[in-house]
């Protein structure tokens, strides 16, 4: 990674803002941006190893299965798309029927089922072998602005532009919870890796709301902190993955282009790093306990190592 303090400048893997990314196997990364392209890289070492190419307008969520050799991206041209990470440079399965943007994509731990959502106010279910839609769920006024699956469960998180955080059993994909509105559009959401609890994060503008929120999943099934510092809208929001010294910690990222990491329990901010001239930050992926990824409108996707015990640094290390 090179000497410390210092960052690495790689190729960057697209042409454009970057607005999706997501952590593929240990070393590997899919993310999709505004050139309308997927493009899986090698984040320890910024090389681009494959890039797909089918979308017609900007990709807005890329995920995958944990594991899997699938990738899945979500777009403005109202479709999804499944890639395979050893297969032909075209897609292996298209998923059409949204009416607008595809704002919201999960699969289920074992890659069998997708879930997409959309500001056409619907949730949908699909069958990632044959294509098939399983099952469509409408709701007024349900702009749905991300989702994701909560791991082992057949459950899926869901933020909205209603302000909400909801839960849905996929199974008959009927809303199984809804948490308390917030007081701004809920943004991105993300699930720790045993299902007990959910973030989900909030628009914001001169220092007004742009909090993380924390819910349980399992016992209250209510708000359990709050996460308050960023000055603009936050963007994204991920639970870290358990490290040997750091405390439960989750990350978040903003428009106003700052990465904070907090505690999750004590919900005080551990670290805060500036990445100037990025412009709005979109999207953030864990990799590992001490490795984060940030995809910025600016300046590509920057990979973030978070080092120290007690006293916590959040610094760049590379960028492609």
């Amino acid at each position: 990674m090179g000497p410390a303090g210092a960052s690495q400048q790689h190729s960057p893997a697209h042409t454009d803002a970057v607005t999706s990314v997501a952590a593929l196997k240990p070393d590997l990364c899919v993310s999709g941006g505004r050139d309308k392209s997927v493009a899986v890289s090698n984040w320890r070492s910024g090389a681009a190893l494959r890039r797909f190419i089918g979308h017609e307008r900007e990709v807005t969520k890329v995920t995958s299965a944990l594991d899997s050799s699938r990738v899945f991206s979500a777009s403005r041209d109202k479709t999804v798309m499944m890639w395979e990470l050893h297969g032909t440079a075209g897609p292996s399965q298209h998923f059409p029927g949204h009416d607008l943007v595809v704002t919201g994509l999960a699969v289920s731990p074992d890659a069998s089922q997708l879930c997409t959502g959309s500001r056409d106010n619907t949730v949908c279910k699909w069958d990632t072998e044959t294509g098939e839609c399983l099952g469509r769920a409408a709701i007024s006024r349900n702009l749905v602005t991300h989702l994701c699956w909560v791991p082992g469960e057949p459950y899926v998180i869901q933020t909205s532009e209603d302000k909400t955080t909801r839960v849905w059993d996929s199974r008959g994909l009927q809303v199984a919870h809804t948490f308390p509105a917030k007081q701004h559009i809920q943004t991105c959401c993300d699930v720790s890796q045993d299902g007990r609890y959910c973030l989900s994060s909030s628009s914001g503008s001169a220092g007004h709301g742009a909090e993380a929120t924390l819910w349980d999943l399992r016992q209250t099934r209510g708000r359990v902190c709050e996460y308050k510092g960023h000055f603009q809208t936050t963007t994204s929001c991920v639970f870290l993955p358990r490290g040997p010294t750091l405390a439960p910690s989750i990350a978040t990222s903003s428009s106003d282009s700052t990465v904070k990491v907090w505690d999750q329990d004590t919900a005080a901010c551990l670290a805060t790093l500036c990445l100037e001239g990025s412009g709005p930050l979109a999207s953030l992926a864990a990799c590992d306990s001490s490795t984060l990824l940030c995809a910025s409108s600016n300046s590509g996707i920057h990979v973030l190592r978070v080092r120290g015990s007690t006293e916590l640094a959040l610094e760049e290390v590379a960028a492609f």
